[in-house]
């Protein structure tokens, strides 16, 4: 399995990381792409990566949260990045309207630099939007055409963002947002609109630690060794055997990303 989706330079993971990628590959997760989401934890990131070559990969990007903190330097750095083999995307980049740590302005702009920087260098995209679905939609749909692709990662949202998406041919990265039964269960019904060839599982660690996991955790935060549950859970509702759609999503993942 692949983890397209895993913050590993996160503060939490500081303490025993290696333990926790241990964990990763006894759960058979044998690649991990670790998520940049500021200059700092880009560089992280990609530190991290190169410490285990062909194992760990690393986005290099701007999380709209952080959209503030970019300055004139920030995309010459994440140009430098990009330019190592363990970046295989520009990201996590998007809109957050939800929380608006960032002014929306700001995240507008910071996210249509970095779809530029993506299709200069002819790189992936990793996307993140939370409530913010029409100028997000907009602005994907301005550069999409000079973009290779990219995915839509932790995918919540509705059947008609769902088909918006798709319509930009981007991937969908599920989360154990769908082991959710107070905030997922409308997913459950989505999965079988996504094509085999679009779709990535993902666990967003240390964040939403699948809710549906027995025994649960002790504690509440996420690891990669969780990506069979939410794998699992994802094949049951789309009606195909779980090995089947182990092989689909890492086979999308060395299309997309080069990886594995």
């Amino acid at each position: 399995m692949i983890d397209i989706g895993v913050n590993l330079a996160h503060k939490s993971f500081r303490a025993d990381l290696a333990e926790v990628i241990h964990r990763a590959h006894a759960a058979g997760v044998r690649h991990m792409i670790a998520t940049g989401t500021g200059p700092e934890e880009s560089e992280r990131a990609q530190r991290l990566a190169a410490t285990r070559p062909g194992v760990i990969y690393s986005t290099a990007g701007v999380h709209p949260h952080n959209a503030r903190r970019v300055d004139d330097e920030t995309v010459p750095l994440l140009r430098r990045l990009s330019a190592t083999p363990e970046v295989v995307a520009v990201g996590e980049c998007g809109l957050d309207y939800d929380r608006d740590f960032s002014p929306r302005d700001v995240q507008r702009r910071v996210f249509a630099a970095q779809l530029a920087l993506a299709a200069e260098l002819e790189m992936p995209v990793f996307l993140h939007e939370r409530a913010a679905h029409e100028d997000f939609v907009r602005i994907l749909r301005e550069h999409r055409e000079d973009l290779v692709g990219g995915v839509v990662h932790c995918f919540t949202g509705t059947g008609i963002e769902l088909d918006a998406y798709l319509a930009l041919d981007m991937h969908i990265g599920i989360t154990g947002w769908i082991c959710d039964e107070r905030r997922g269960t409308h997913l459950v019904s989505l999965i079988s609109r996504i094509p085999p060839d679009r779709l990535f599982v993902e666990t967003d660690a240390p964040f939403l630690i699948p809710r549906s996991i027995r025994p649960k955790p002790k504690g509440r935060r996420n690891e990669p060794m969780h990506l069979p549950h939410v794998l699992e859970a994802v094949a049951r509702v789309a009606g195909r055997p779980a090995a089947q759609v182990e092989e689909e999503t890492v086979a999308n993942a060395r299309r997309l990303f080069g990886v594995g």
